[in-house]
Parts: C-alpha cells; sequence; structure tokens
C-alpha cells in the first residue's frame, strides 16, 4: 500500500463528485496525504466545500487559474499554511462550448486563446508557484486525452490544446528535474464529467472506447486516481515527461 503521510498535496480541478480531480484527491486523501484542494469561483463553491469535508484535514481555496493574482495569493497562503508542497494535480480545461461543436477550422481566434489560457499556460504558471514550495522534490500531473495525437470529431480546439498540454509536460520536467521534480501527465479515456459534457460527440466516444478498447469497456475515475497516486509517490522517482495511458488500452489498436 501506498503511503503519502508526511506529503501535502494540492488538487486543482475539483467541480463536483464525478470530477477526475475528485477521486485522484480521494486516493491521496486515503493514502494520508495533507489536501489543500481548490474550487474556481463562488459558484462551485458550496459542492466543493461539502465534499472537501469527507476528506479528513483537509482544506478548501478559491483560485482561478486564469489569473496570476489569485495563483500568487493562493501560493502565497499554502506556504504560510504548510511551508512545503510535495504533489501538484492540475485537472483543468475549458474551452467555450461553440468550439467543440463544429469544425475545427471554424475556431475563433478568442476560442483558442481561452482554451490554450486555461487549459495549458494555467500548468505552466501553477508549476512555476509550486517549484519554490517543492524543497524536497515533488511531483506534478496533468491529465490529458488521445485527441491531443489523434483526430477526434468535434474535440477540436481541445485536441490542439491537449498536444500544447503535453509538450509543455516535456519541457516543464527538463527546466525542473535538476530540483528533483517530476512532471508527467496522464492520458485518460472519455469519462462522463462536467468538462466532457461539453463535447458533443462525447456519447459516440464512450461507445466507441468500449467497442474496441482491449478491455472493452470504458475507464472509472478511481482508476485515474489510482495511476495518479502512482507517479505522486516514491514508486514513481524515475518516471518524468511522460504521458501515461489509462484508456483500457485504447490507444494501442490501429482501428
Amino acid at each position: 500500500m501506498i503511503n503519502m503521510q508526511g506529503r501535502t498535496a494540492v488538487v486543482f480541478g475539483v467541480a463536483n463528485k464525478r470530477s477526475i480531480a475528485w477521486a485522484i484527491a480521494q486516493k491521496l486523501a486515503a493514502a494520508g496525504a495533507q489536501l489543500a484542494v481548490t474550487y474556481q469561483n463562488e459558484r462551485l463553491e458550496l459542492e466543493a466545500r461539502e465534499l472537501i469535508s469527507e476528506l479528513p484535514g483537509a482544506e478548501g481555496f478559491r483560485c482561478d487559474v486564469s489569473s496570476d493574482s489569485e495563483i500568487d495569493q493562493l501560493f502565497a497562503t499554502l506556504r504560510e499554511r504548510y511551508g512545503k508542497l510535495h504533489v501538484l494535480v492540475h485537472s483543468v480545461a475549458y474551452a467555450p462550448a461553440e468550439e467543440l461543436k463544429g469544425e475545427f477550422v471554424q475556431t475563433t481566434r478568442e476560442g483558442f486563446r481561452i482554451a490554450h489560457d486555461v487549459s495549458v499556460y494555467s500548468l505552466v504558471a501553477l508549476a512555476r508557484a509550486a517549484a519554490p514550495l517543492m524543497t524536497e522534490g515533488g511531483s506534478i500531473i496533468t491529465l490529458t486525452y488521445y485527441g491531443a495525437e489523434k483526430v477526434v470529431p468535434r474535440y477540436n480546439v481541445m485536441g490542439v490544446a491537449k498536444a500544447a498540454l503535453e509538450a509543455s509536460v516535456r519541457y516543464l520536467a527538463f527546466d525542473l528535474g535538476k530540483h528533483r521534480i517530476r512532471v508527467n501527465a496522464i492520458s485518460a479515456g472519455p469519462i462522463k464529467t462536467l468538462a466532457a459534457r461539453g463535447i458533443s460527440g462525447l456519447g459516440e466516444m464512450l461507445k466507441m472506447q468500449a467497442e474496441r478498447s482491449p478491455l472493452q469497456r470504458n475507464i472509472d475515475t478511481a482508476e485515474v486516481g489510482s495511476t495518479a497516486l502512482f507517479l505522486a509517490s516514491d514508486l514513481a522517482t524515475g518516471i518524468t515527461g511522460e504521458t501515461i495511458y489509462v484508456d483500457c488500452g485504447y490507444n494501442i489498436m490501429g482501428f
């Protein structure tokens, strides 16, 4: 059993009980980690705080990752509250809904900017803020999807953003490796999360995954949580800059 006692983790992206971020937070808490869990705004605060209260010793903090001032304020608070940080989970992605319905060629300049700012640059900004607190080394984990490397109709600009996210993981891994900070991505199969519901082809994606993956089913958020726990732990100290697939093997299939 993985033991995370004495480790502090901050988890970004908890929206509700179906969130991948929530599944990861549960796994980290069960392993003994001290948790800071963020929520984006007042609208999400009530549900997030109700969930956070289920995790022993966990605390909730508001942070909009598109705001540098809120990121700076949060990490100043985390430094004061915890002193050190060992794990950061980035489970944040967003693109305007209209960008995920038609053809990619119709992507607007503003939609492209928003998708990359929220879904990609936020990882860079959070890693930069977290690094000074990871004085004993650490693990940064983000969430990606197969649409980063193969065309998934109607995933559109999010696929391009996820490709940029995976490249950012490699560059961050290089920059932060000298500080014993590892940076990895988990490429999860499609899941019915709040964010995924904005993708018009989600039902088709889920059906195709179950039919064509070697395990002939869809994944569960708990399976992603277990992989994140592994990457956060000392069992994964030699792994950085990688994209780990948790998709029932779908990515290995040619057709």
